[in-house]
């Protein structure tokens, strides 16, 4: 399959009972996908007018209690910003992914990582985040979808897949089964639009125009936000235990990262790695693992944009270690080569 379709095929057995898309490259293959199974399941598929429209439709969908999803890629992610802004005032649970291309503007189709900022530090108004996921194989870009589900029903919380143009097209070998494939109902969720039917009326809205009402929501929402920073971090380390230079990256990068680590340690040549899986909430622990356990060392991070989970890394250090960079953006990507050059500058 090719990551797009592992990633719909994900949603579909995590329980996602609505999706609604609109078509852009290099995503199309999800939506396409989500048009074809959603409806041999007897669920909703919706193509909409814009992606103006399409986080809406997930806002309503997700409001009555179902498993909501949408995808695109970075210009149509940046039109549904004030979407998923509503979606976490409301405390709503909802999936977006994310295939990131070139930009700024309309830019290129092909892979990047610039939008990690977009996607960490909020994209659209107010003091909110999602939960940020960064798959780097086709198999964990579908596996990854199942928390995804689980941590938007857990906090009600919006989550992003961020994967780039590379994952969404390669095609690799995906096992899996298609048993469990229901989607959970609206009756399990307590807080649902379930229509009255002589209960109280429930209301979910981001709009508070009483003094100190919103202030009263953002610190219910920091409480939230600071028990998902305790709980939810995620990553992938290697060879930490002697290293001289660690090395960052995530998504797709990570891959190429992991060739050059295993050809440089067969050098001599004393290299670790951390892969950050959840984006946001950052992986702080694993930097705080390094500083305890290490007296010196180098960090390198490798990124597809010029420089943007460099500062996350950098605050997660705190300055103990100093921190390299190199990146290329604009569909631009640091080879195997460009890597190992780097490297060598910074061990000599």
């Amino acid at each position: 399959m090719t990551g797009n379709e592992a990633m719909a095929e994900g949603g579909v057995q995590a329980g996602c009972a609505f999706y609604a898309g609109y078509p852009i490259t290099p995503q199309n293959e999800f939506t396409a996908y989500m048009a074809r199974r959603m409806p041999e399941l007897g669920r909703i598929f919706i193509q909409a007018e814009s992606e103006l429209a399409a986080i809406n439709m997930v806002f309503g969908a997700s409001a009555a209690g179902i498993r909501a999803m949408t995808s695109s890629s970075s210009p149509g992610i940046s039109l549904k910003q004030e979407g998923i802004s509503y979606i976490a005032g409301a405390e709503l649970s909802a999936v977006i992914v994310n295939v990131m291309r070139g930009g700024p503007g309309l830019g290129n189709i092909a892979p990047s990582q610039s939008d990690y900022f977009q996607a960490t530090k909020g994209g659209g108004h107010g003091d909110y985040h999602s939960i940020v996921l960064a798959p780097h194989t086709v198999e964990e870009a579908y596996q990854l979808m199942f928390p995804a589900f689980d941590l938007a029903d857990k906090y009600r919380n919006p989550v992003m897949i961020l994967a780039d143009a590379m994952l969404g097209q390669m095609m690799e070998p995906l096992h899996y089964s298609t048993k469990n494939q229901e989607p959970k109902t609206k009756n399990q969720k307590k807080w649902a639009l379930t229509g009255c039917q002589g209960r109280k009326p429930k209301v979910i809205r981001s709009l508070y125009l009483a003094e100190g009402a919103l202030e009263k929501i953002n610190l219910k929402l920091q409480k939230k936000y600071q028990v998902i920073q305790e709980k939810e971090q995620l990553w992938e380390d290697f060879f930490l235990e002697d290293a001289k230079v660690v090395l960052v990256a995530y998504g797709t990068m990570a891959r190429i990262i992991k060739g050059a680590v295993k050809k440089l340690r067969g050098k001599n040549i004393k290299l670790g790695l951390i892969r950050p899986i959840t984006l946001w909430p950052f992986p702080i622990n694993a930097f705080k693992r390094l500083t305890i356990n290490h007296k010196r060392l180098t960090i390198l991070v490798v990124e597809m944009s010029y420089g943007q989970m460099v500062e996350d890394v950098r605050l997660a250090i705190e300055g103990k270690f100093p921190v390299e960079f190199l990146g290329r953006a604009g569909g631009g990507i640091p080879s195997e080569e460009e890597i190992m050059n780097k490297i060598k500058k910074i061990s000599v």
